[in-house]
């Protein structure tokens, strides 16, 4: 049960989950691999990790496009010969009610949060399949285990997510884990999209009175990771003790 040694690649890893993911595995001695859209944020971890005596590389990555995936994983293998996990974390919400008619938030939603795990999948899969093994990790959310107003496009992509995540286990094999992570309210910079001020103060009032670090779901990975190659965590919901 150890994590020092594995290479793990982190999308959206620039800050929020992904940050204290790649953060706390390299920690623990892992050699992470990480991406994201915004270019001097993701050189910043990086930078911290190894200023802290840890290995990182990373790559500017958009999860919508799956040549970026593909470059992201090929790097873990040139940089470091072989890819352990994937962790695809990278996500966006842009949240409003129906009424509102935001389509192209909609199309994004289903092109970060959806498309992006299914490129992370593609990327990953003829990797592990050369490996004989692997483990492909999907963050998805509470949103989509209790729906809620505003939430709903959001929610379904998540719970998109989760069906493809279980299909996938069952067809995997001996040689694949798949897990899914499901956050509850934690406290990252996910509030900053949403446009209505009103709606946008709200809910930044609710995290403020509840949200927990994003540190608890990187526990939560890790203990995933960390397991023996025979045993797989299919599902962890992390969500404040607060939380309804």
């Amino acid at each position: 049960m150890n994590i020092a040694g594995k290479v793990i690649a982190i999308t959206g890893a620039s800050s929020g989950i992904g940050r204290a993911a790649a953060i706390h595995m390299a920690q623990r001695g892992a050699r992470v691999v990480l991406g994201a859209r915004r270019e001097h944020a993701i050189s910043e971890v990086a930078a911290e990790i190894r200023a802290a005596g840890g290995e990182a590389t990373w790559r500017v990555t958009d999860v919508a496009r799956l040549g970026d995936l593909e470059a992201l994983v090929a790097i873990a293998c040139e940089r470091f010969g072989q890819l352990d996990v994937l962790v695809n974390n990278a996500g966006t919400g842009p949240l409003s009610r129906f009424d509102a008619v935001r389509v192209a938030d909609w199309d994004e939603m289903i092109d970060v949060n959806l498309r992006g795990v299914l490129y992370g999948i593609a990327a990953a899969l003829p990797i592990f399949a050369r490996q004989q093994s692997g483990h492909i990790i999907n963050v998805v959310s509470t949103a989509g285990l209790k729906i809620l107003p505003m939430m709903a496009v959001y929610g379904a992509t998540k719970n998109a997510v989760r069906t493809l995540s279980e299909g996938l286990r069952q067809e995997a094999g001996p040689n694949l884990r798949v897990t899914e992570i499901s956050p509850g309210a934690i406290a990252t910079e996910f509030s900053n999209r949403v446009e209505d001020e009103s709606a946008r103060r709200t809910l930044q009032a609710q995290l403020r009175a509840i949200a927990i670090a994003p540190e608890a779901v990187a526990r939560a990975i890790a203990f995933a990771v960390e397991q023996p190659p025979d045993v797989e965590i299919g599902s962890i919901v992390v969500r404040p003790t607060a939380q309804n």
